[in-house]
């Protein structure tokens, strides 16, 4: 609780806690018992950017990286606001606008309410549609079993889970689009040290000033400030702010706050003069938003509408005994004028 930069948002203020996880607290008594108390701790937290280093076969989907579809709460509906591209969903023409309406045999509010009450918990705030997406993920070892409705018709799909085939990508693909506009494609590496020279290795190919289009909607995973650096650096003549980050952990020690502005330094011979766009979307992630608000306050143009919105900076924490690690938000990241990074949205791409 010292370390999680959002406890505001908890309904009434204050760490969820509920009979239900005080006894399974009380009953731990082994590596196995604690990890699926971690999980259970974490999972209270309604926060799609908190989770455990280590899991079950069975433990829930981590969301977005393992989720095929956004689900929103609308009225008493839970609606299909985002598809991801190439995934069991697409592939079994789930699009955006239909809605969950039962998971297995049980309807969806009714599904996501069991779901909280496992855990002691009601459905309020955020809960619910953070609750649809992870039971629409499934879990990690099985088909998921869902009824969509699409125009007044229910289908009820088995949908394969995320866990069962990943892609082998590499971590950049660059193709050339209409109009001459080059795209750079990171394929959810922005955690991984080698995308950094693919990446310089893709630039190097694009001619001088020609346009670039980073697209950064399969980024679900978020990644590292160096390779965002590293990204930004070639679009940049001196060094320049980016992000904010502020630590309240300190503050609430020591009284004091603590926050620092990160900058983005330009490169020794990599630099793209041709002019520079961005396309998000709700796969795109952690270290994927914070390139999209970089990139918009050096002066890229950034579009696709709203992204998967997770909260902060993610620090790792093992827990003393087991050394099992929980991860979640340390620190809050703004945008340079202050914009909370979770709620930078920016445009609709032209033609969507």
């Amino acid at each position: 609780v010292a370390n999680y930069a959002y406890e505001d948002h908890w309904p009434g203020g204050s760490l969820p806690d509920s009979p239900v996880l005080a006894a399974e607290r009380a009953g731990v008594h082994d590596h196995d018992s604690l990890l699926r108390y971690a999980e259970d701790r974490i999972a209270s937290l309604a926060d799609h950017h908190a989770i455990t280093g280590s899991s079950f076969k069975d433990s829930w989907a981590v969301v977005p990286t393992y989720a095929d579809l956004w689900i929103e709460q609308r009225g008493g509906s839970y609606v299909v606001t985002a598809v991801r591209t190439a995934s069991p969903a697409a592939a079994a023409g789930i699009v955006k606008g239909d809605r969950l309406t039962a998971i297995g045999d049980v309807p969806v509010a009714e599904a996501v309410a069991q779901y909280w009450a496992a855990l002691g918990l009601t459905v309020v705030g955020d809960r619910g549609q953070v609750g649809a997406r992870v039971l629409a993920a499934g879990r990690r070892n099985r088909p998921r079993d869902l009824t969509i409705a699409h125009a007044g018709t229910e289908r009820r799909l088995s949908l394969a889970s995320l866990y069962a085939s990943e892609p082998d990508l590499a971590p950049v693909t660059i193709a050339t689009q209409r109009r001459g506009i080059h795209a750079v494609l990171i394929n959810n590496s922005l955690g991984d040290l080698a995308t950094i020279a693919a990446f310089d290795t893709a630039m190097a190919s694009i001619p001088d000033r020609a346009a670039v289009m980073i697209d950064l909607t399969n980024t679900p995973s978020g990644g590292n400030t160096s390779v965002a650096r590293a990204m930004m650096g070639w679009f940049v003549k001196a060094a320049a702010a980016y992000q904010v980050h502020s630590l309240p952990s300190e503050m609430r020690e020591t009284g004091i706050a603590r926050q620092w502005i990160e900058q983005v330094l330009p490169r020794a011979g990599k630099f793209h003069p041709g002019p520079v766009s961005i396309r998000v979307g709700r796969w795109t992630g952690s270290m994927g938003e914070g390139l999209a608000i970089g990139f918009n306050t050096i002066g890229g143009k950034v579009c696709g509408g709203p992204m998967a919105q997770l909260r902060g900076a993610v620090y790792d924490f093992a827990l003393p005994s087991s050394g099992i690690v929980v991860k979640f938000a340390a620190e809050r990241l703004n945008t340079t004028k202050g914009l909370a990074r979770e709620r930078f949205e920016p445009p609709p791409c032209t033609g969507e």
